[in-house]
């Protein structure tokens, strides 16, 4: 499947507009990974244990765009966003929301 954030994909002209699509998750990050973000906070650098949460939770909701897409019967995604937001208490928890455009190219 194409994806792109673009409202076209060059050279591929769109066929068919199947709707608008979307993904989401919601993770967690443990105790440990605060304690390691915290000392890291601290000390200066990246926090590669949040780094990771947060490449996991957008390839989730990615992923279920696309699966959202595919049953559509769509081969690409165009127009697409992702947004990223803490919630829950004392903003624990991460959610990542993906949408776009699922077409046929």
């Amino acid at each position: 499947m194409l994806l792109t954030t673009t409202p076209t994909i060059e050279g591929h002209p769109i066929r068919e507009y199947k709707g608008i699509v979307t993904g989401e998750t919601i993770i967690g990050a443990n105790a440990i990974k605060d304690f390691m973000a915290g000392l890291t906070d601290f000390f200066g650098g990246r926090s590669s244990s949040y780094e990771k949460v947060l490449i996991e939770a957008k390839d989730t909701a990615i992923n279920e765009m696309m699966q959202r897409a595919a049953a559509l019967g769509a081969n690409a995604i165009v127009g697409i966003d992702v947004d990223y937001e803490t919630i829950g208490q004392s903003s624990s928890m991460l959610m990542v929301a993906t949408s776009g455009t699922a077409v046929v190219i």
